[in-house]
């Protein structure tokens, strides 16, 4: 049986972590087949990833941890590039992914909250880089949660592998918005991205993870501005009204519930 719900709800990808029994917890299973959701989200304009039942994912399943304990070396090695790889998939993803959090984040759960573009998180969230207290670090996650919150928060919770709130996580960075009703937050999160150029959109993500600098900062300009994108919101804005899509959509400051620029 898959570990993942997947489903397309017009131009929104959803994909649930269907496991609620085990809190939605990692093995190499549910590692795979996240890698291969989102490998390939064709041409969604958003991801929602969130986990059923109480918890959005409480870190690695035991079972799992309990058979890497004979693994040698270099089998343990290929293990974490197998979860490696599934981090980068997610980061990587050309859509913006909104993360829908509750209940327990730990370990890697924490480690997919910080690849997520938008994170969304209820108040009775808990989060925690609780490798230390088993002996082990969080080595594999640690480069995507250091472009999250900067070396300064992970010096003190990666050793002491203290958890820690949702007030806590968004001060540091992890979140960027505590909720109590996660369904209407999330969704508000959605219009917003829905009420830009998808091209515009994915080209932003991009910008934010390459951080490029003088010369080809302008030519990333030129080429959106240039773009038929970029003509078309131009032009539908200074117009006052809807950019229209190449399939007969709309989008823009004009379109949907979303009229604030």
């Amino acid at each position: 049986m898959s570990a993942l719900r997947i489903e397309r709800d017009g131009d929104v990808l959803r994909i649930t972590i269907a496991k609620p029994e085990r809190r939605n917890a990692f093995d190499a299973a549910l590692i795979a087949e996240l890698t291969e959701a989102f490998a390939d989200v064709g041409g969604a304009r958003t991801v929602v990833l969130a986990g059923d039942g109480p918890s959005f994912c409480a870190g690695a399943d035991v079972e799992w941890q309990r058979s890497s304990i004979d693994l040698s070396y270099d089998e343990n090695v290929e293990d974490a590039m197998r979860l490696y790889r599934m981090l980068e998939a997610v980061d990587t993803c050309p859509s913006p992914v909104v993360a829908r959090v509750q209940g327990f984040a730990l370990g890697g759960g924490s480690g997919v909250v910080a690849c997520a573009d938008v994170v969304v998180a209820g108040p009775d969230s808990v989060f925690g880089f609780t490798e230390v207290r088993l002996g082990i670090i969080p080595a594999v996650i640690s480069p995507f949660v250091f472009a999250r919150i900067g070396g300064g928060a992970a010096r003190r919770y990666f050793l002491t592998g203290e958890r820690f709130g949702a007030d806590t996580a968004l001060r540091i960075g992890l979140v960027h918005e505590v909720a109590e009703d996660l369904d209407e937050a999330v969704d508000r999160v959605v219009d917003h991205l829905l009420a830009a150029g998808p091209e515009a959109v994915r080209a932003a993500k991009r910008l934010v993870r390459e951080h490029p600098r003088g010369e080809e900062t302008a030519r990333i300009a030129a080429a959106l501005r240039t773009s038929p994108e970029g003509q078309e919101g131009l032009r539908a804005f200074l117009e006052k009204r809807p950019a229209a899509l190449p399939d007969g959509g709309e989008w823009g400051v004009f379109a949907g519930k979303q009229e604030n620029r």
